[in-house]
């Protein structure tokens, strides 16, 4: 299954001035339109769609500047504090547009002339002076933001220019611009959630009171539609399946898994036979038919079926194609996680995948957790090819099936929990840590060993000190201070550890 195109995110964009200043200082209006102009060609590069509005400089140029962001419902405005400006010319543009702002304060020069700088050359690089004024005037007006210092990053410099306004291989200049590409990621899977589909395919598992979940709370949190479907939407589109596509998917299957041998030290796993390799590819070609019928951006799933009936069959080849559409781009959460399944989308959309995992079992020789779970893994973040196992009984489940044993990749690991406070509200608990080449079991079930900077037992500590549900998503990488600016574009309390 190809992977849906990525939404651009839409980006506002303005500079700030002072109208009075253009006709004391000729040349100053052009060249702050100048940097605006050379913001705008960054975040475009960036794969933002931008919404520029040339220069606030006046009370009159925010309110139209607001209506602008507001018209074409821009995720994030940046506001560049390029010189002084009065915060009543600024407030309005926030009045209007409700979007969350970023001032960008970067300075075009690492050092001024300070022999030969006139005031309109300093005006030209006094961006922070009204950053405090501006930042108090919408705090007091309700309206929170986040500020970003350190220099403009130019590779040239305006033949207006007194000093040399080189600055795109400065630290502070590669520091703000990363911490810009991080804003223009957090919005694009902002967009990206706001009218996705996930799909609930059955129920949550029956007594996991930490994974209930409201799905009124989702919608109004994250902007998406939960559809709920039925076991019989999928039966419906199994009795379709034709034997040329079951051929078509045991390709794709041999392709991304490795088959296992009868090498397993659990004697509940074995060597999938045709017959479960047969029927987990006519599954997964029903769930990619399910998924395209309702146009769905991701799944949680769960259904145990009455004892030898069909439903019971069904389920039972569902975690090799589940774990296809996972790495298509359609995170599928068992048990009828969906929460962890929103922590799996986000990881996905930032290209860092996103495993199903818990809590499997601490290793205090090597000093580590094996973090992994029975079900779909992310397979782009696998270590080697993922391993199919035949498995004689799903634990703790109904039913027998072939099922998915990996490991992610070795290095920096993030793992994102999305869990519920006691007040009803959503909540982001995100680790960073580092993956580990340590031993697994051969049980057919995704495990990775996992070092922390802390013990075990003391990241245990910290960790079920916040509550979270059991369940989260792994991605590859140091990623907290990208999720982080996620969250607060989702407006969700979040908390990191093992810092």
């Amino acid at each position: 299954m190809e992977r849906k195109p990525v939404k651009k995110p839409r980006i506002g964009l303005y500079s700030m001035g002072l109208k009075h200043y253009w006709g004391q200082f000729p040349g100053l209006e052009e060249r702050m339109k100048g940097y605006g102009a050379f913001i705008a060609a960054k975040l475009e590069e960036m794969g933002a769609e931008v919404v520029r509005y040339d220069l606030v400089d006046c009370e009159q140029a925010g309110l139209a500047a607001g209506e602008l962001f507001s018209s074409r419902n821009v995720d994030l405005v940046f506001a560049h504090a390029a010189t002084y400006v009065t915060s009543a010319s600024v407030l309005p543009v926030h009045q209007v547009c409700k979007a969350p702002v970023v001032i960008l304060n970067l300075q075009p020069t690492a050092r001024i002339n300070y022999a030969r700088t006139t005031t309109g050359e300093w005006l030209a690089h006094c961006g922070a002076c009204p950053v405090p004024e501006v930042v108090n005037a919408l705090h007091r007006a309700g309206i929170g933001c986040e500020v970003i210092n350190g220099l403009l990053g130019l590779s040239g410099t305006p033949a207006i220019s007194m000093t040399d306004e080189i600055t795109a291989d400065r630290p502070e200049a590669k520091r703000a611009w990363e911490e810009i590409r991080q804003w223009v990621r957090a919005a694009m899977v902002k967009r990206n959630l706001t009218g996705a589909r996930f799909g609930f395919l059955g129920n949550t598992y029956s007594g996991m009171l930490d994974m209930y979940s409201d799905f009124t709370l989702f919608q109004g949190t994250t902007g998406a539609h939960l559809q709920v479907l039925e076991m019989c939407d999928l039966d419906r589109h199994l009795q379709t399946v034709t034997e040329e596509e079951v051929a078509a998917k045991r390709a794709e299957i041999s392709d991304f898994f490795r088959i296992s041998e009868d090498d397993a030290a659990d004697p509940l796993a074995h060597k999938p036979t045709e017959e479960q390799l047969n029927w987990s590819a006519k599954v997964a070609v029903a769930q990619e038919k399910l998924v395209k019928e309702f146009d769905l951006d991701g799944l949680t799933y769960y259904y145990h079926g009455a004892p030898g009936g069909h439903y019971e069959e069904v389920q039972g080849g569902f975690i090799v194609g589940h774990s296809l559409l996972t790495a298509a781009g359609i995170p599928c959460s068992g048990e009828g996680d969906l929460k962890t399944c929103l922590a799996m989308k986000i990881c996905d959309l930032l290209g860092v995948g996103g495993s199903f995992c818990e809590i499997v079992v601490t290793d205090y020789e090597d000093g580590t957790i094996l973090l992994g779970h029975d079900g779909p893994s992310h397979l782009a973040i696998a270590k080697d090819k993922p391993i199919l196992r035949g498995m004689g009984l799903y634990h703790g489940k109904q039913g027998t099936g072939v099922s998915v044993e990996a490991k992610v990749r070795t290095g920096p690991i993030t793992n994102l929990n999305c869990t519920q406070t006691a007040d009803g509200k959503m909540k982001f608990i995100i680790t960073e840590a580092e993956s580990t080449d340590g031993p697994i079991m051969t049980i057919g079930n995704t495990q990775t060993p996992v070092k922390f900077n802390k013990s075990p037992d003391e990241y245990m500590d910290e960790w079920f000190r916040e509550l979270p549900t059991h369940h989260f998503a792994m991605s590859v990488g140091h990623n907290a201070a990208q999720l982080i600016k996620v969250c607060k574009l989702l407006n969700v309390p979040y908390v990191q550890l093992n810092q």
